[in-house]
Parts: C-alpha cells; sequence; structure tokens
C-alpha cells in the first residue's frame, strides 16, 4: 500500500468510526437520580418548573440537575449544557412556561424520527422531580450562551 492510499484508508476509517457517534446514541441505560431533599411533586406532571427561581430548592436542584444531565443528558446535548452540535443546546430553551411545555413534551415522550429513537422517553427512567432538577441546571447555564 503506497502512502497516499494509507492516509486516504485511515481517513476512511476515521469517518466511519465517528458517524457511528453521530447517527446513533446506542442503548444507553439512564443512570438513578438522588433526589434527597427536594419538595416530593407527586405522579402528576405540573406544567411549569418548580424549582426555578425564587424556589427554596432552587440551589439544591441546581446542584442535583448538575450531575443527572452529566449522567444522563450529557452525552448528546454536550458537557455542561454546551451543545456540540449533535441534539439541540438546550440552554436557548426560555426559562418560562414555553420554554417548559416544550421540555416537558420531549422527557415524557422522547424524540423518534422515522422511527430511529433520538431520545428516549426519560418520564420513563427518571423522576419528575429529576427531570426538573435537570431543567433548572440547563436555566442555570444560560449565561454561558455565546452572544
Amino acid at each position: 500500500m503506497n502512502k497516499h492510499n494509507f492516509w486516504r484508508t485511515l481517513l476512511a476509517a476515521g469517518v466511519l468510526g465517528a458517524s457511528g457517534l453521530v447517527m446513533g446514541h446506542g442503548d444507553v441505560t439512564p443512570q438513578a437520580v438522588d433526589i434527597k431533599g427536594l419538595e416530593p411533586l407527586g405522579e402528576e406532571w405540573l406544567d411549569e418548573n418548580p424549582y426555578r427561581k425564587p424556589s427554596d430548592n432552587y440551589d439544591l436542584a441546581v446542584k442535583i440537575g448538575d450531575s443527572a444531565y452529566n449522567q444522563n443528558c450529557a452525552r448528546c446535548h454536550g458537557l455542561e449544557a454546551i451543545s456540540g452540535g449533535i441534539a439541540p443546546d438546550l440552554r436557548m430553551l426560555e426559562p418560562d412556561l414555553d420554554g417548559d411545555e416544550w421540555f416537558k413534551e420531549r422527557v415524557i415522550n422522547g424524540a423518534v424520527r422515522d422511527g430511529a429513537v433520538y431520545m428516549p422517553r426519560m418520564a420513563d427512567y427518571l423522576s419528575q422531580e429529576a427531570l426538573w432538577a435537570i431543567r433548572t441546571y440547563i436555566e442555570s447555564r444560560r449565561d454561558l450562551m455565546e452572544e
């Protein structure tokens, strides 16, 4: 194999290997979230983030949400809620009822396109408290968005 073909083969192998990371999220098992200390929310889903400032639970929700996000969401949505472009940058969701509505719909129903699961139904695995804590953490990261 000549030098030119070697580099072409190496590049092709790298592109094919990376495409697997982009095209599928694989069988990712959601990690349990310790929600101790957060106000219990019950079984019925709330329409609005109950841990948003000025909630007494805000600081704890950010702390729990940080850990929960980085264990369960960062693989696709980016470390520390900074998207690398594979999945939406969740910091762009408005920190209000409209953003809460989109977030709630997505974590309950997941994202499926043409039969491919792009995001699992996270509410099947994580509690409402854990998911609203993740939303609170994401909102706390909005200040890192580029203007």
